[in-house]
């Protein structure tokens, strides 16, 4: 009995590793989809959100994805590890690898950040690895990998943080620390280098929206797909993560959470700034919960994004940077 537990132990062990070194790729066409599902807020202790299994399930049928990336807010209940199998026994079901990264109320709930770092790395499928070295507890990279055998495009996962740190000279929600920023840079230069001095085409998932947000929606210069239906619950300070994106040149969309009325894509300043579809329910009847997609293209500085909601219809569907031209006056 103890050989037998021993390996089993042993094989469990050589699965959780092998996940983790898993390379994401580029299909044979030269594609590779994500979707984007946000804000669930699942509590099973008061039977809040359920359905949304149901319909995940339907969209993932539906879209046959690469890889999920959950963008914050996930599991709002004491002991989310109950909540979370119901998300990798769907996972598992599709053979589907996926990520998580942290919205201000996930550690909310008797479990702190950092202990839910842990819980999320050891779950079937999920490619969570958290950087320990910078602020935050889900800070990781996935490069996607080519017909070349090396990184075609790099997915920053980023822990936008919770609540100010400042209070109370400075309320809010959180914000990208310099540490953070500086490791971004890091990240960024070190895959160019390696590319020949060239920047990889990027994406950037985090929760809580960056100021830009705001003023990008609020400028009638640059085009925007999609409804602005609250206000934007940005940082009440800007620490420049949105430059850094510029300077480096890598990143050519950030999608978040956070605001659940909220759904729409401003290209500003060559950055496409975007919403997911918040995934719960809500108390209007617009817009309907659901998640975003998003189609890589290997080798090209474009995607493809649209909602696909519960009900199964598509809406908002663009290409980036070419639906977002601004029209001849």
């Amino acid at each position: 009995m103890k050989i037998i537990c021993s390996l089993f132990l042993l094989f469990a062990f050589l699965v959780s590793n092998a996940q983790k070194g898993q390379h994401l790729r580029f299909n044979d066409r030269g594609e590779f989809k994500i979707i984007q599902f946000t804000d669930t807020h699942v509590c099973m202790q008061k039977n809040q959100n359920l359905d949304i299994f149901g319909f995940f399930q339907k969209i993932i049928e539906v879209e046959k994805p690469d890889l999920v990336v959950l963008t914050g807010d996930i599991i709002t209940q004491d002991d989310p590890e109950k909540a979370y199998r119901f998300f990798t026994d769907l996972f598992k079901k599709e053979k589907l690898p996926w990520a998580v990264v942290f919205g201000n109320h996930d550690a909310e709930y008797n479990i702190s950040r950092e202990n839910l770092a842990r819980l999320v790395e050891k779950l079937p499928l999920c490619l969570n690895k958290n950087d320990g070295s910078v602020t935050g507890n889900s800070n990781f990279v996935l490069p996607v990998y080519g017909k070349s055998k090396k990184p075609e495009a790099i997915l920053y996962c980023m822990d936008s943080n919770a609540y100010s740190t400042m209070k109370p000279l400075i309320d809010g929600y959180g914000w990208f620390d310099f540490s953070q920023i500086n490791w971004y840079t890091q990240k960024s230069r070190k895959y160019t280098n390696e590319n020949e001095g060239k920047p990889l085409p990027a994406l950037a998932f985090f929760h809580i929206p960056l100021p830009e947000y705001d003023l990008a929606c609020n400028h009638p210069e640059f085009v925007q797909i999609g409804e602005k239906n609250e206000k934007v619950c940005c940082p009440e300070i800007n620490t420049g993560m949105f430059a850094a994106m510029l300077e480096c040149g890598d990143v050519m969309g950030t999608f978040v959470g956070h605001d659940h009325y909220n759904d729409y894509i401003v290209n500003y300043y060559n950055i496409a700034l975007a919403y997911g579809r918040a995934s719960k329910s809500t108390r209007q009847e617009k817009p309907i919960g659901g998640g975003r997609v998003i189609v890589l293209k290997e080798g090209q500085r474009q995607f493809d994004t649209w909602i696909r909601n519960r009900n199964g219809e598509k809406e908002y569907e663009c290409h980036w940077p070419a639906s977002f031209t601004p029209k001849a006056q």
